[in-house]
Formats: C-alpha cells, sequence, structure tokens
C-alpha cells in the first residue's frame, strides 16, 4: 500500500460544498451535481473518493445514501463515506447496499467504541475511524461539540480493534488552505501505530509533500477538498502526488 490523495465531496442538500472550518454558516457550494462531478475525477485516474454526508453527521443519520450509491457505482472508484453513521443498519446500509469501501465512524467512535470494534469484525478492513480535532481536542457531532477527550488518547483505544485506518481532521485547517497539521498528524500515527490520513488545510503540492515525507511513520495519505474543488491543486497532480 502506497501514500493516497484522496479528494473529498462533502454533501449538504445534495450539492457539493466546503464549510469554512466547520461552519454551517459558511458554506461554498461548488457543484450542483456530485455523481457528474466524480464521474470526471474518475476519469483522471483518481481511485478513491471521500465523501462526508454533513446534514447526516448534523442530525445522526444518513441523509444522501442514493447519492452514495450512485458515487459508488462509477467504474474504478471506490468510495469512503462517513456523517452521521450511528448504527449496524446505516453500516450494512452504505457498506453492503450502497457498496461503499469503506465507512468513517467519527462521533460514535467517541460515544460508543464498543460499536467500533463490533464493526470491524463484521466488516475487517472496511471501518475507518475519523478523529476530528479542535486545538487537539476531539469534536463530535458535525463537530458541533467539543469534548474534553484528546486525539491520540482516542486514537489509541482502537490500537488494537481492528479499524482500516484514522482520519485526523485539524478543525481549525479544514477549509482554509492555510496546511495540515503535520506535527498533530505524525504524532497521532507514531503514538497509535494506525495508518493515518491527514485532513484539513491542504492547499498546495508542498502541503501534500510534506505529509508524504512521513509515510515511514504511518501517514498513509491525505485527503483534500477545497483545494481539488477550486482548481488550487488539479486532480491530474493529485494523482501524480501519490
Amino acid at each position: 500500500m502506497s501514500f493516497t490523495v484522496i479528494p473529498a465531496i462533502d454533501l449538504l442538500g445534495g450539492k457539493v460544498v466546503r464549510l469554512h472550518r466547520g461552519d454551517y454558516d459558511e458554506v461554498t457550494v461548488y457543484s450542483e451535481s456530485p455523481a457528474h462531478l466524480a464521474a470526471q475525477w474518475a476519469q483522471t485516474g483518481i481511485r478513491r473518493l471521500h465523501v462526508v454526508d454533513l446534514d447526516g453527521a448534523r442530525v445522526g443519520r444518513p441523509c444522501h445514501a442514493q447519492l452514495v450509491s450512485e458515487l459508488s457505482s462509477i467504474p474504478g472508484l471506490e468510495v469512503e463515506v462517513g456523517g452521521g453513521i450511528r448504527s449496524r443498519d446505516t453500516l450494512s446500509e452504505y457498506l453492503d447496499g450502497c457498496k461503499a469501501g469503506w465507512a468513517i465512524l467519527g462521533t460514535v467512535a467517541y460515544k460508543n467504541p464498543t460499536f467500533v470494534r463490533e464493526a470491524c469484525r463484521e466488516w475487517p478492513g472496511r471501518i475507518i475511524v475519523g478523529l476530528d480535532a479542535r486545538q487537539g481536542r476531539v469534536a463530535v457531532n458535525g463537530w458541533l461539540e467539543d469534548t474534553d477527550m484528546t486525539a491520540v488518547e482516542l486514537g489509541k483505544s482502537f490500537a488494537d480493534a481492528g479499524v482500516a485506518g484514522v482520519i485526523y481532521t485539524d478543525i481549525y485547517r479544514d477549509g482554509t488552505g492555510l496546511g495540515p497539521n503535520v506535527a498533530a498528524t505524525v504524532e497521532l500515527a507514531r503514538e497509535t501505530g494506525l495508518l493515518v490520513y491527514a485532513s484539513g488545510g491542504v492547499s498546495t503540492l508542498e502541503h501534500i509533500a510534506a505529509l508524504r515525507a512521513h509515510e515511514g511513520d504511518g501517514v498513509r495519505g491525505v485527503v483534500v477538498g477545497r483545494a481539488v474543488l477550486s482548481g488550487a491543486i488539479s486532480v491530474e497532480d493529485a494523482v501524480r502526488a501519490q
């Protein structure tokens, strides 16, 4: 397995959007047709897509299952999906019904870690933990609620659970283009022994290279949202940066 650049599609009201630092009141719409956009990316060589159901993250249930199914059916593209996954039925809907490659468990990983372990046993290699942090502390419920637990502490609790990896998002970097929190990403990988995918703030190829330099530490890839959507990083360059 090698370092992977994963473009991101955030869904809100059926559209592709980006939030600024997780603020639902600061929304930029990039596409009215997520499936069309993803199909275009797949034609350039993108093989993995990060999908977040922002509506689902807020209400605690999936709101875009049909869209996820459409995205998962695009030839050559594997989808990882998160946002509002709180139950086994939702996992089954995404992994068995929609044929997503991976499901991302965020809020429920903090509130019900046993559920994560059970999911890993039922869908081995297909469960990813999403660790979203604000100033190092885990945030849940669509980033609307802060906790007292650090990302490293929560990550360590899943070190032996059989998760496929961790996506670490620094909320204060997300959507800003200020660059990823490389130090926190590397610390999480080293301290937990898990494969970590960075997210938040990536806007240049240099940012990607800074993360890829730590592949040996367990930093296995990067999720890129606004930079690819805005054209700051071309999809072709993203493919070549892998």
